[in-house]
């Protein structure tokens, strides 16, 4: 007998249990081994860009905003555009919202976490990425999307339900670690080769205050996200 979509769907609704603390504590560390060293980032931060720029489209859309398209970049480098008022609180929103996203998605990925959906959580990134995956506009960004859904389908479907549950503690560890990394990579990009094309030059101009601020914003933001997920996770 095949399986049947309400198979799958009451799949996705199990509640799992959380995996024993040694496996939290260890998908932690490899998370963050991931955001200190060199060659994994390089490859990883792939992801972060993917989650910078959907937080982008994701506020652009509620803000009212017509989003018409996304490029993601091998450099990790990444693009999304809209259309709309070029001033104004949306734009701002918009804006800002690039830099945040990864530590803030790894924050409600822990609340999902928290209720023991484990596989809830790998589902609705396959179906965030899904959605992403029609605004692409390159073909580096539909292999990045398409690779990365690739994975956590892999994981979601044939492995067993311990395995799905260690792999969705690393994800989400590494998106909280990784929010933090690339706003230092800012504010050293714009010392070394000011752009006024970074999002903190552009909300710079949007608001009249100093992009350095906005870096501090972002890291400020990013870090007490990270501290609180740490506690959630680790302390609560």
């Amino acid at each position: 007998m095949g399986t049947t979509f309400g198979d799958v769907w009451s799949e996705v609704l199990t509640v799992q249990p959380a995996p024993e603390q040694w496996i939290i504590i260890a998908a932690a560390v490899l998370a963050l081994a991931a955001v200190l060293l060199g060659p994994p980032w390089r490859v990883a931060r792939n992801v972060v860009t993917i989650a910078h720029e959907g937080g982008h489209a994701l506020v652009a859309l509620l803000s009212g905003r017509q989003l018409t398209g996304i490029r993601l970049h091998s450099d990790t480098s990444g693009v999304t555009v809209s259309r709309g008022k070029p001033t104004g609180i949306g734009m701002i929103l918009t804006v800002f919202a690039g830099y945040v996203s990864p530590s803030l998605v790894g924050l409600l990925a822990i609340l999902m976490l928290m209720s023991d959906r484990i596989t809830a959580l790998l589902w609705l990134s396959i179906l965030v990425l899904a959605a992403m995956l029609l605004m692409i506009r390159n073909v580096y960004g539909v292999v990045s999307i398409v690779g990365t859904g690739a994975v956590v389908f892999g994981v979601s479907w044939f492995t067993p339900a311990a395995v799905q549950a260690a792999f969705a503690y690393l994800f989400t560890w590494f998106l909280l670690f990784a929010g933090v990394r690339p706003v230092f990579e800012l504010q050293s990009q714009r010392m070394r080769q000011p752009s006024p094309h970074s999002d903190a030059d552009q909300l710079a101009r949007l608001t009249g205050m100093p992009g350095t601020l906005w870096v501090v914003v972002f890291a400020l933001v990013n870090i007490a996200v990270t501290a609180l997920g740490v506690w959630l996770l680790l302390l609560s």
